[in-house]
């Protein structure tokens, strides 16, 4: 047998093994503050797993004291909390909002999706029924300031 076809032997029985590999080691973890009774907020968990996150889940009795431990102004709170890599996440922002927010990198304190807008991740199961209300992310600066990073209609 060839060397070159050797190697191209030897690459496609490992070529399986290296995206699980890759994937591993890039998986974001999220800590989340969350309330012991909130069952959305046990939805958006859900959704980051199934989209890649590790998730630590941190129960409180109320997640306004880390929200502002963490500098995030409490006009762009919502029912939990969570830090990934250095910036804050409030609400019910879509996992791949976080992923570019982390391909990305801003100078920002991090994102928010305000209130508990129902169609949002950890707003859309059965219970809804199919509802879908327009959102929008908000990049909030260190500042306090907010931009519109995404919107949803």
């Amino acid at each position: 047998m060839n060397r070159n076809r050797r190697i191209l032997i030897m690459a496609s029985v490992a070529m399986p093994f290296v995206p699980t590999a890759f994937a591993a080691q890039a998986q974001p973890f999220v800590e989340v503050w969350k309330s012991p009774t909130c069952g959305c907020c046990k939805d958006w968990i859900k959704h980051l797993e199934a989209n890649g996150f590790k998730v630590r889940t941190i129960e409180v009795p109320s997640t306004a004291p880390m929200r502002a431990k963490l500098g995030m102004p409490e006009l762009y709170g919502s029912c939990h909390t969570a830090l990934v890599n250095g910036y804050v996440l409030e609400g019910h922002v879509p996992a791949s909002d976080i992923r570019r927010l982390l391909a990305e990198k801003p100078r920002a304190l991090g994102l928010s999706v305000p209130g508990m807008p129902v169609g949002s991740p950890g707003m859309d199961g059965p219970e809804y029924g199919g509802r879908k209300d327009a959102f929008d992310v908000l990049l909030i600066g260190k500042d306090g300031s907010a931009t519109g990073y995404r919107s949803y209609n």
